[in-house]
């Protein structure tokens, strides 16, 4: 499933003989803002009002070079609310249950287009699949495979019970992360064993570095006071380290559940960008540029050199961070 859904779509990109650059090849290969000072100096002695110009036009080319601050929103109402018919991963008919707190087996929020949702966006830098799935007692996803993809789960509420076909069987809690190499494929199930309790987790696809590797699987679990007001470093870069979990991806994850009107720092780097998500609760990020809030389940989009605040409103927020190359 991974491989068919984050497959490349390659663009081919062609130039007709009438439009195509001719210009020396040593002056394509310098960027704009490199070529503008030998511009200037060719220009001799014209006036100062064109030379002031040049330079001002410098400076912004230089300035465009480096991506700007910014943070955009992703409302509710913009994510996608699937619930699949209960057939689906093998699940029994749906049943009208008080253990129960939806309808359907499976409510699941799609941050971008996944599955039988089309027109949300494709990814988030090296991020392919965010989605924030609820699954009812009794129920939960069959066995299927995966492929060619960096597959993080977190687990939100409830105990996730999870086979595959490298052997491994375990059951995740709250605070915990799983996470598989998926590679030339494996097959798995993800169930919620218990007869009483919903679960919930998010899972995040990542696009690998290198296709083609073997499959591998691991996990690590976070006590609460790990979590609580500072940021748990859960997953980062195999050729990096510094967590519990690596991946095949220069991308680093971080949780917090933040007390009630407590502020927590988050230093984003030149270079990089940021996926937010409001797990639980309510948060204000302060950045640049002034103020977001956030509700349960709603995100951000990070990106540029800036120092963030992260403030939980009255009831308290649980934070995931999904940190990576810009």
């Amino acid at each position: 499933v991974g491989d068919v859904l984050a497959h490349d779509h390659p663009v081919l990109h062609r130039q007709s003989d009438k439009s195509a650059d001719r210009r020396p090849l040593s002056a394509l290969s310098r960027p704009a803002h490199h070529r503008l000072p030998t511009l200037a100096l060719a220009l001799g002695r014209r006036s100062s009002k064109t030379v002031a110009h040049l330079a001002l036009a410098l400076a912004a080319l230089r300035s465009g070079s480096r991506k700007m601050p910014s943070l955009r929103k992703m409302d509710a109402s913009s994510l996608f609310k699937s619930e699949p018919n209960p057939s689906m991963f093998g699940n029994p008919a749906n049943v009208k249950d008080f253990r129960w707190d939806q309808p359907n087996w499976l409510t699941s929020r799609f941050h971008f287009s996944f599955a039988e949702w089309g027109e949300g966006r494709p990814s988030y830098g090296t991020l392919r699949v965010l989605n924030d799935d609820r699954v009812q007692p009794s129920r939960g996803f069959g066995t299927h495979g995966h492929g060619n993809m960096e597959i993080c789960t977190y687990i939100v509420e409830g105990e996730l019970t999870h086979q595959d076909s490298m052997g491994t069987a375990e059951i995740i809690g709250r605070g915990g992360v799983q996470f598989m190499s998926a590679g030339t494929g494996v097959r798995h199930s993800e169930q919620n064993l218990s007869a009483d309790n919903p679960l919930r987790f998010i899972q995040m696809w990542i696009m690998p570095r290198t296709r083609g590797i073997k499959p591998t699987y691991g996990s690590t679990t976070t006590e609460p006071e790990a979590r609580r007001n500072q940021w748990a470093h859960l997953v980062t870069d195999n050729a990096k380290g510094g967590a519990p979990v690596t991946i095949d991806q220069d991308v680093n994850i971080y949780v917090s559940e933040i007390d009630p009107k407590t502020a927590l720092p988050f230093a984003l780097r030149e270079g990089r960008q940021l996926y937010f998500v409001c797990l639980e609760g309510t948060v204000t990020i302060g950045h640049k540029d002034g103020q977001a809030m956030l509700d349960t389940h709603e995100a951000a989009e990070v990106s540029g050199e800036q120092n963030l605040e992260v403030s939980a409103q009255e009831r308290g927020a649980h934070c995931l961070i999904v940190e990576m190359a810009a």
